[in-house]
């Protein structure tokens, strides 16, 4: 790390101190309420993982019933973390995977896939696509509440 030069104690032109600047933006923000995104043609699912998240604090949730309104709601807000359903009637899960991945703005946001598909294929499919974590409906809801709350402390 380059040393203070003599006039006034500034680093050279150029030249930064990050090491207090670095420790600052890995810190979490303990004061940020968490936007969770909850993407599920049923409505009464949409309320059970709802519910299930209520255990975590600093957290809000909005709610999308398929796959297009998902993405418009990431146009209109701001989104630290997303459940998704992969069957729903207007565009598949996978699809909006693809979609949160492949553009700048939405690339880092965690993806819990909760799904009625069980099938290692399907599994591996999402994993690989982008998803963070892959969740069977039925589902524990202490295991989503644990599963969202570590994403968020580790994004």
């Amino acid at each position: 790390m380059p040393s203070p030069d003599s006039a006034g104690g500034a680093y050279p032109q150029g030249e930064v101190c990050h090491s207090e600047h670095s420790l600052l933006i890995s810190m979490p923000d303990e004061t940020k309420t968490n936007n969770i995104l909850v993407v599920d043609d049923s409505p009464t699912m949409r309320r059970m993982v709802i519910t299930s998240l209520g255990s975590l604090r600093k957290v809000k949730s909005t709610q999308a019933g398929s796959g297009l309104e998902a993405i418009e709601r990431l146009a209109i807000e701001p989104v630290d973390l997303m459940v998704l359903d992969l069957n729903m009637p207007d565009m598949h899960g996978m699809e909006v995977i693809g979609f949160v991945r492949s553009h700048q703005a939405y690339r880092n946001i965690p993806i819990v896939v909760l799904t009625t598909k069980g099938e290692e294929s399907s599994r591996t499919e999402a994993l690989a696509a982008g998803a963070n974590r892959y969740l069977t409906k039925p589902f524990d809801p202490r295991q989503l509440a644990d599963v969202v709350g570590s994403l968020l402390r580790t994004t």
